[in-house]
């Protein structure tokens, strides 16, 4: 029966710890800009064309 208390005193402290986690989140902003992650990956990346450029121009030596 002890064993019980314990347990649940400790789940008591990790949901506390979890929701004390989501909150800061949520005041420091993270979940304020949901749509340009998801879009961000069809953009073009400028990093990705120069190591391409790059790696063109060395096997051409």
């Amino acid at each position: 029966m002890q064993v019980l208390l314990v347990l649940i005193g400790i789940s008591l402290c990790v949901a506390g710890l979890f929701l004390w986690l989501f909150f800061s989140a949520v005041k420091k902003g993270q979940f304020e800009d949901t749509q340009t992650p998801a879009l961000r990956m069809l953009q073009e990346d400028g990093v990705t064309q120069s190591k391409q450029s790059e790696s063109k121009n060395h096997g051409a030596l």
